[in-house]
């Protein structure tokens, strides 16, 4: 395997504070619920209330310590970059393919073969480096890191130690209370060396971090990152973008460091913040009874089912891993000229992008939505760029079309309505030519089936009835129909007033204009019999 590390990435987080999201704090964010229900005086229930009233009680304990520590957190994040080959060789890699059937002397680490540097992998590293606002070393060199593992043939991977590619980076990060969902994947343990040689960055985060929602929205926006930049598709159930999260805890105002734990095996954003959580809990707990000799410096791993940290092995120190320069590979030379066409490519990135989308008077709830697929962002953008009004385009995406996808299980560009269609068919109901209910019967058509708003509209006949004068025959008409729900509404009833509007929305199939029948109907309503 192939790492490039990114070292002392630093995270600065922007933080707004409406009701829905939090700003940082030390500590850690417990959630308790209240059972409103009668319960019967049973000795059973009884017992349970007085479990129920001491897990509250301790649970209170711990949020009273929790209050006196400060956690220390760093992220070390594992990036397998979307190369059509591995690092040091031409095998081609492809997730999910049979063990051991995309291998080479080179993967293996047969004496004699040599490997040779997928210069892809430099201009990834250098992409990346530059979206990260880091310094880029214009001279770096590869090391042998020796450490045994079932996948490494070789006894040692081909990496960075002392001079790496890029440094002293920074990344923003927006911060909401709820994220993401849980992913869990059962393990099947065998050696697939396909694995062997595959590129991977390193991004080595200052330890800035110190609650599990930071952390958790720190590595989802290195996702949107690497995604947006196209080096990687950043799957964490495929292993393309792995966290290995480093903790410590110290007593507030203490400027000395604790000892890290490593906690690993974090397969989803979720996971991270609710490990991070527990390990934080647990060493608080430690530390307040007097036992922060127990706390050493190991790797631990999170069990999903129990949701708790559990001891691995002992964390290896540099001098285990014997690093020395990698004699079979030259250094690595980047020039100004290549780093500058490098940067000139670049895409908008998603900080730029919702800052953007803010200035157009979106609110943060929506930029957060829009932003966080590049394929949505994409459709949004050419929905808007048609003229479409850009609060009613973010609602319509955010709106029916995520629900339908989601029930569909399908993305964005799997749906058959083009950004062109939901422009038009935006433009049509602001106008009037079609109303907003037959509009969402229209867009669920479209996405269905494909097609033209204004060829549905011809088809079936749906062009909106804005003409007063029909509108009102048609209301007089159910007035005359309906005489006693008439008598009932001007006896005091005027909630019937839905019932009636409803009656000439049955009679015209959804096409009079709500406004113009609304407006009449009370006229016709209130006027004296």
């Amino acid at each position: 395997m192939a790492l490039t590390l990114f070292k002392g990435l630093k995270s600065n987080c922007f933080r707004w504070y409406p009701s829905v999201y939090v700003a940082r704090k030390h500590g850690v964010l417990y959630c308790s619920m209240r059972n409103a229900q009668g319960q019967t005086a049973t000795t059973q229930e009884k017992q349970h209330t007085k479990l129920k009233a001491s897990s509250k009680k301790e649970s209170g304990k711990l949020e009273e310590i929790l209050k006196n520590y400060e956690a220390v957190i760093g992220i070390e994040t594992h990036v397998q970059l979307s190369t059509q080959t591995k690092a040091f060789c031409s095998c081609p890699y492809n997730y999910g393919a049979q063990p051991n059937t995309s291998i080479c002397p080179i993967c293996m680490g047969l004496p004699g073969a040599l490997p040779v540097l997928n210069s892809k992998v430099i201009g990834y590293a250098v992409k990346l480096g530059l979206a990260l606002n880091c310094k880029l070393s214009l001279n770096s060199k590869f090391d042998r890191k020796q450490y045994f593992y079932p996948d490494l043939p070789k006894g040692y991977q081909i990496s960075q130690f002392d001079i790496p590619i890029a440094t002293g980076g920074y990344l923003d990060v927006d911060l909401p209370v709820e994220f993401g969902g849980g992913h869990r994947k059962f393990g099947i343990t065998r050696v697939d060396l396909n694995r062997a040689g595959v590129p991977l960055l390193e991004i080595v985060s200052e330890p800035d971090m110190r609650t599990g929602i930071e952390a958790a929205e720190y590595a989802a926006e290195l996702q949107r990152l690497v995604r947006y930049l196209g080096v990687s598709n950043g799957n964490m159930q495929e292993g393309s973008l792995r966290c290995d999260v480093n903790i410590s805890i110290r007593p507030i105002g203490q400027l000395e460091f604790g000892t890290k734990v490593e906690i690993k095996n974090l397969n989803s954003f979720s996971s991270v913040s609710r490990a991070i959580d527990f390990e934080i809990s647990r060493q608080v707990l430690l530390h307040s009874q007097g036992q922060a000799d127990h706390i050493v410096q190991e790797t631990r791993l999170w069990e999903e089912g129990a949701q708790k940290t559990v001891t691995m092995r002992k964390k290896e120190g540099l001098s285990d891993y014997r690093y020395f320069p990698e004699p079979d590979l030259p250094g690595v030379t980047l020039t100004n000229e290549y780093i500058n066409e490098i940067r000139d490519s670049l895409p908008e990135l998603p900080e730029m992008k919702r800052r953007r989308y803010e200035k157009l008077g979106l609110s943060m709830q929506d930029v957060l939505f829009l932003t966080n697929d590049i394929n949505v962002a994409a459709y949004f953008a050419a929905t808007i760029a048609t003229g479409a009004d850009v609060k009613l385009a973010a609602n319509w995406i955010m709106g029916d079309i995520a629900a339908y996808m989601k029930n569909e299980k399908l993305s964005i560009d799997d749906i058959k309505l083009t950004p062109k269609e939901l422009g038009e068919l935006i433009a049509s109901i602001k106008a009037g030519t079609i109303s907003g209910k037959i509009g969402k019967e229209i867009l669920f058509e479209l996405m269905a089936k494909g097609g033209t708003v204004e060829g549905i509209i011809k088809e079936k006949d749906l062009v909106q009835i804005v003409d007063p004068t029909e509108i009102e025959k048609i209301i007089d008409r159910v007035l005359v129909n309906n005489p006693k729900q008439l008598e009932q509404y001007r006896g005091g009833k005027t909630k019937l007033q839905g019932y009636f509007a409803g009656q000439v929305m049955k009679e015209t199939k959804g096409k009079a204009n709500p406004g113009l029948l609304n407006r009449i109907l009370l006229e016709k309503l209130n006027a004296k019999s």
